[in-house]
C-alpha cells in the first residue's frame, strides 16, 4: 500500500511550504463545512478542483479515491431525502422525497468533495515526514504530532501483515462464503493481526530506544517560505473572504 502516491511530483504546490499549506487547509476545512448556504461550498469546490489543475495529480488514483469517498456519500442521498419530514415534497410510488431533504443531500456533497479535493491537492502533494515537521513548526502538540507520524508511518507496515495472513489462508483453500466459517476465518485473521501489530510495535519501541528516542523526533533541516508561497497564501485567504462577501 503506497499512501504517499501524490507526494511525487514537481508541480507549485508540490515545491510549496507544508506550513503554509496546512494553515490554508485548516480556515478552508472549517470555513466549508460550517458554511450553511449552498452556494459557499460551491465556491470552495470551484477553489479545490483550480488547485487540482495546479496540483498536476495522477488521473486515476485520484478518480479512485473520489469514487470510493462518493460510493458512501451515495448512502446519504437515499436515506435524508426519504427520512425528512418537510414540505414541500414529490412522491415517488409509495415514496415521499423531501426537497429539503434533496438539498441537504447535495449540500453534503459538495463540501465532502471540496474537503476531499483540497486535502489530495494541499496535504498529500507533501510527505508525511514534512506534514509532521510542518505542525511541529506549527506549534502542535509534539505527543500528537509522534502519533501522527507512526500511524500514518506504519498503516503500511500493518497493512502488509494482513496481505501475508490474507495470502497464507488462501493458500490453503480458503473461499469466502456467507457462513459462520469464513465469519470465523475473518475473526482469526483480524486476532492475528492484532497480535502481530502488538509484536511489531514492541520490537518498534526497543529500537527507537535503542537509537536514542525521548519522545520526540528532532529536526535538523527548517522549511523555507518563498516569495510564490506568501503570494499563494494571500490569494487564497483573500479567496476565502470573497467566498463570505458575495454570499
Amino acid at each position: 500500500m503506497h499512501l504517499e502516491e501524490f507526494a511525487e511530483g514537481s508541480s507549485f504546490l508540490h515545491k510549496a511550504d507544508p506550513r503554509v499549506k496546512i494553515i490554508i487547509f485548516s480556515l478552508f476545512s472549517i470555513l466549508c463545512a460550517t458554511a450553511t448556504d449552498l452556494k459557499i461550498p460551491l465556491y470552495y469546490l470551484i477553489y479545490s478542483v483550480f488547485l487540482l489543475f495546479i496540483a498536476d495529480l495522477k488521473i486515476k488514483p485520484f478518480l479512485s479515491r473520489i469514487f470510493v469517498a462518493n460510493f458512501f456519500i451515495l448512502f446519504i442521498w437515499i436515506f435524508i431525502p426519504l427520512s425528512y419530514h418537510s414540505n414541500p415534497y414529490t412522491t415517488v410510488g409509495m415514496f415521499k422525497i423531501s426537497h429539503e431533504g434533496l438539498r441537504y443531500a447535495l449540500l453534503i456533497t459538495v463540501k465532502c468533495n471540496a474537503i476531499i479535493i483540497a486535502t489530495i491537492t494541499l496535504l498529500s502533494t507533501s510527505s508525511v515526514f514534512s506534514l509532521a515537521h510542518a505542525m511541529l513548526h506549527l506549534k502542535v502538540p509534539q505527543k500528537l504530532v509522534t502519533i501522527f507520524f507512526l500511524f500514518y508511518r506504519y498503516i503500511t507496515v500493518i497493512h502488509e501483515e494482513y496481505l501475508k495472513i490474507r495470502q497464507a489462508v488462501m493458500v490453503r483453500g480458503f473461499t469466502p462464503r456467507t457462513d459462520i466459517h469464513t465469519y470465523k476465518t475473518y475473526a482469526y485473521m483480524i486476532g492475528g493481526m492484532l497480535i502481530k501489530s502488538y509484536e511489531r510495535a514492541e520490537e518498534i519501541y526497543r529500537a527507537m530506544l535503542c537509537r536514542g528516542f525521548h519522545g520526540f523526533f528532532p529536526l535538523f533541516e527548517h522549511f523555507h517560505t518563498r516569495k510564490n508561497d506568501i503570494i499563494f497564501g494571500i490569494i487564497s485567504l483573500s479567496s476565502f473572504i470573497l467566498f463570505w462577501t458575495i454570499k
